[in-house]
């Protein structure tokens, strides 16, 4: 299968925003959450980069996606010089990161673009209103709250959307949550045991936060997780 860029917007120094089309298939079929895979010849080898998908399904072939470009990377930095029109080979959507079903009021833990796919999650569930979601999001500086606007006025929208973004370095200005997102667990959680988790993000917060919840206790089944380096 192919895909063809169709656009891309800087979101953050070193994140894009890309929309794509699957070339030759009229509906692109995935469940919020899951991934493509991305294959291109480099110096000779082929690369292979899973990306989780940062919409949810539009009833036809386009998706998108949330990149870092990755210094000394093997596949970002030529996604990053593509222009609209290139194609790239990819594979079909998979992937268990999904929301269990039912869903159920859960909270989403995020950091950097482990954001990506609960953007696909809110896009598709909050306008069913069947669950309650609360979205904790840990970066370094503002500059760098993905989807900020977006976020902020699906709250404004929803009531059972909740927003929290935390930065670790904030600027003197900055009036919101700071520290990692650890620290605001308790607040998200406010007593209650009947509610999921979904985690997205680097490696030490998902085990920071694993740990917690664990320690909390919380059953393994009310955690789901994906992480990176």
């Amino acid at each position: 299968m192919q895909a063809r860029l169709v656009s891309t917007v800087e979101l953050a120094e070193g994140v894009n925003h890309f929309v794509f089309e699957a070339v030759g298939v009229e509906h692109l079929e995935f469940t919020p959450g899951q991934f493509v895979s991305l294959h291109e010849d480099v110096e000779g080898k082929q690369i292979t980069r899973a990306y989780s998908l940062a919409s949810a399904p539009f009833g036809n072939n386009r998706f998108e996606l949330c990149l870092n470009r990755v210094d000394g990377g093997r596949l970002s930095p030529h996604l990053f010089a593509m222009r609209p029109g290139d194609m790239i080979a990819m594979s079909e959507p998979m992937g268990t990161f999904v929301l269990r079903e039912p869903p159920k009021d859960s909270i989403l833990i995020a950091t950097g673009t482990g954001i990506t796919p609960f953007r696909s999650f809110l896009q598709a569930y909050l306008p069913q209103g069947a669950a309650r979601f609360t979205l904790l999001f840990g970066v370094r500086h503002e500059s760098h709250i993905l989807y900020r606007t977006e976020f902020e006025e699906l709250a404004s929208r929803h009531p059972q959307f909740r927003f929290w973004p935390t930065l670790s370095r904030p600027g003197e200005n900055w009036t919101g949550r700071t520290g990692h997102v650890q620290a605001h667990l308790e607040e998200a959680i406010s007593g209650r045991k009947d509610i999921d988790f979904y985690l997205c993000g680097l490696k030490q917060m998902v085990d920071d936060v694993r740990a917690t919840l664990k320690g909390m206790g919380f059953e393994r089944k009310q955690i789901r997780y994906e992480k990176y380096d």
